[in-house]
C-alpha cells in the first residue's frame, strides 16, 4: 500500500493529479467559495440563465461571506438554487428535526436564508434538500434545470464527498459502479461517525446519527464544475490519497481525478506533511 508520511507540500502541488491551490488561511478557503460562486451568479444574471450550485454545510464559513457580498453589490440569488448535498437520518427514517444542532437543513435555514435580505434571497421552492423516500427527485430535478453549475464541497476523513462513503470490505461494488450512484440513503462509517462527533459534538460519538441521505456521486461528477476545499488540521492525509494515489471507490474523491473542470483549494496547513514537519 503507497502511503504519504514523507510527501511535503512542495511534492503534493507538483504531484497532484487535480489541479491544486493553497492559500494562506481558513478564512482564504471560505472567501474563494463566496467569490467563486458570486462570480458565477454574477454572469448567469447579466446572460438571463439560472444557477444550479450543490451545496454543503461544511465548510459554512461561506454563507455569511456571500450573504455580505450580494447585500453589498445587490446581488440577486432570485434566480439561483441551492440543493443541499446531504442531512442526518434518524432510526425512524425521517430527517433530523430542524432545531437540532445536527440539522443541515436548520443551519441553512436560520444562519443563510432567514438572514438574507428578501429582496435578494433564493425562493423557497428553489432551497433543495434531499428527502427521505424521495431521493429519486434530487437527479430528476438536475435534468429539468439543464445541469449543475458548480458542487462546492468537502472531503471527509475517508475520502467520501458528501456522505458518499467508501465501500465497506466484503461490499461487491466496481469503481464504475460506485461513480455511478445516484442519490439515496446510506449507513454512514465508522470512521465519519468518529471524526463528524469531535467536530459537531465534542467526541460524543453516540450523538452523531448512524444513518445519512445524500447527493449521489452521479450528481456530482456529472457537475460542470466540482470545487472541493480542506480546512480541518486532520485532511493532511487524505488529501494526499486523494490528490496522488489512485482512482477508487476506496477514496471517493479520487474521482475527481477524471473529471473535465475539478479542483480542490486547501488552507496552507492541510499541505503540511501528515506526520509532522518531516520535509
Amino acid at each position: 500500500m503507497q502511503t504519504y508520511e514523507n510527501v511535503g507540500a512542495a511534492e503534493l502541488m507538483q504531484k497532484s493529479k487535480i489541479p491544486l491551490e493553497i492559500v494562506d488561511t481558513e478564512e482564504d478557503i471560505y472567501y474563494h467559495i463566496a467569490l467563486d460562486m458570486v462570480d458565477h451568479i454574477s454572469v448567469n444574471n447579466r446572460q438571463g440563465k439560472h444557477t444550479v450550485f450543490i451545496v454543503p454545510v461544511g465548510p459554512i464559513g461561506q454563507y455569511a461571506k456571500l450573504r455580505w457580498m450580494c447585500s453589498r453589490h445587490r446581488i440577486s440569488l432570485k434566480n439561483v438554487w441551492f440543493i443541499n448535498m446531504d442531512e442526518y437520518i434518524l432510526p425512524d427514517g425521517k430527517a433530523v428535526p430542524l432545531d437540532n444542532p445536527l440539522s443541515f437543513e436548520g443551519f441553512m435555514v436560520n444562519e443563510f436564508y432567514n438572514k438574507m435580505e428578501p429582496e435578494l434571497n433564493i425562493p423557497e421552492n428553489q432551497r433543495i434538500f434531499p428527502r427521505p423516500g424521495r431521493e429519486h427527485e434530487i437527479g430528476e430535478l438536475i435534468e429539468k434545470l439543464g445541469g449543475v453549475d458548480v458542487t462546492y464541497g468537502g472531503v471527509g476523513i475517508n475520502g467520501h464527498v458528501a456522505f458518499n462513503e467508501p465501500p465497506e470490505p466484503g461490499d461487491k461494488i466496481t469503481d464504475e459502479e460506485f461513480a455511478a450512484l445516484p442519490s439515496r440513503m446510506l449507513k454512514l462509517t465508522r470512521e465519519t461517525k468518529t471524526i463528524n462527533s469531535v467536530t459537531a459534538a465534542n467526541g460524543y460519538i453516540d450523538y452523531i446519527p448512524q444513518t445519512a441521505i445524500t447527493v449521489g456521486m452521479k450528481e456530482i461528477l456529472g457537475s460542470r464544475q466540482i470545487r472541493l476545499y480542506m480546512n480541518r488540521t486532520w485532511q493532511n492525509g487524505i488529501i494526499r490519497k486523494v490528490a496522488l494515489g489512485e482512482v477508487t471507490r476506496f477514496v471517493p474523491s479520487s474521482f475527481l481525478q477524471r473529471h473535465r473542470d475539478a479542483k480542490i483549494t486547501i488552507a496552507r496547513y492541510v499541505a503540511n506533511p501528515p506526520v509532522g514537519q518531516l520535509r
